[in-house]
């Protein structure tokens, strides 16, 4: 029977445990995408803290595809120093890191992506902050170059395995979305059509790296948004993944637009509001063989262990509660099985936009408290 803390493998690479680092903005980096010494340092604390795998924040692999700033770029070669040092340190530290690769399509703005926004198709929805221009099919074939090139990075910088962002409204979600893909030609319209920038993605990372190099992906099991991806799309779309070779997927849901049921709901603060995506990755889970990890909510050591040993699902993954406590895996580990710190007031996100970086701002404000005594 599986549990939380055993050892396991996704292609060749070995993991300490079954808890996941789940990739999110740091705001971190410099204007241009180049990690600094504090998101290096940041990494490595990550590693020290007990995590099995860490996947990274998003990286554009487009100067276009940029969405918020201090955001990770990966597409220029300038930045292998950069990389090659953060990957180091997480090594040194005991840990294995994977990074994420994007493009936000629609989901950005004309100031951050220096150019009118690209989308499959030019429509104003809720979750795009403009209008977006319709890629043309060399526009899609230069942007499935990028994330090919993007991978060949990837790979030469160090990182243990890379993770396609398919998820949470960003442009390959889009493709996937009939509420954001209204196209007529072979890249819309029917499954099959919408799931074909996907497979061209996942084809060209994989010819890349090669078959024994982890290939990863974060997608949408739901949009949660009127018109947007269903789970039965999105069965469809793991199912076609995972009989081209994809390693594993994570399973998440929601796009800016989708209210409370956004990907980073607040206020978990009962079990029953944990593991809000669990049924969803269940549903996906049935229909492939490849390992599925799920991400949503996971605050209790119990029903983490629980969605591993009963549930059968074969990683969890945390984001949140491990920018308040990087080490709550090493906690967990040793026998102090309180529930994460985390109160999921997002607060965290804010700090990233206004101070340069995120980080926990009720610790803070703790710590700071306690030092006046």
């Amino acid at each position: 029977m599986a549990t939380l803390f055993e050892t396991t493998k996704i292609n060749e690479m070995t993991l300490q445990n079954r808890m996941v680092r789940s990739a999110t903005w740091e705001g971190m980096c410099e204007p241009d995408g180049k990690p600094t010494e504090k998101v290096v340092n940041w990494y490595r604390d990550l590693a020290r803290g007990g995590v099995g795998l860490i996947i990274s924040g998003y990286a554009f692999v487009r100067p276009e595809g940029k969405q918020l700033p201090g955001k990770m770029g990966i597409h220029t070669d300038a930045f292998a120093g950069e990389y090659e040092k953060l990957t180091r340190a997480v090594h040194d530290a005991g840990g294995k890191v994977a990074i994420q690769l994007v493009h936000a399509g629609g989901e950005t703005d004309t100031n951050a992506a220096g150019q009118q926004p690209v989308a499959p198709s030019a429509v104003k929805v809720d979750q795009f902050p403009e209008e977006p221009a319709e890629l043309s099919k060399d526009d899609i074939d230069a942007i499935v170059s990028a994330f090919g090139a993007a991978a060949r990075r990837a790979k030469a910088w160090g990182f243990d395995a890379l993770q396609l962002h398919g998820a949470h409204g960003y442009l390959i979600n889009q493709f996937l979305s009939p509420l954001t893909n209204r196209r007529t030609d072979e890249y819309g319209g029917s499954r099959e059509n919408r799931c074909r920038f996907l497979m061209e993605v996942y084809s060209a990372v994989r010819e890349t790296v090669g078959t024994d190099y982890p290939v990863l992906i974060k997608l949408n099991a739901a949009d949660h948004v009127d018109g947007g991806l269903e789970v039965d799309d999105a069965a469809y779309a793991a199912k076609q993944l995972a009989d081209a070779g994809m390693d594993a997927i994570e399973i998440s849901a929601g796009t800016p637009a989708s209210g409370e049921k956004n990907p980073a709901r607040g206020k978990i603060n009962k079990p029953e509001k944990e593991a809000y995506n669990l049924e969803l990755s269940l549903k996906v889970k049935a229909e492939v063989r490849c390992p599925i990890m799920v991400v949503g909510g996971f605050r209790s050591y119990e029903i983490a262990e629980k969605a591993i040993r009963e549930d059968s699902l074969d990683y969890i993954s945390m984001a949140r509660p491990l920018i308040r406590e990087p080490g709550l895996p090493n906690r967990w580990i040793k026998g102090d099985r309180r529930p994460a710190e985390c109160i999921s007031c997002n607060k965290c996100f804010m700090a990233g936009i206004e101070e340069g970086g995120i980080y926990c701002v009720v610790e803070k404000k703790e710590r700071e408290k306690a030092a006046k005594k």
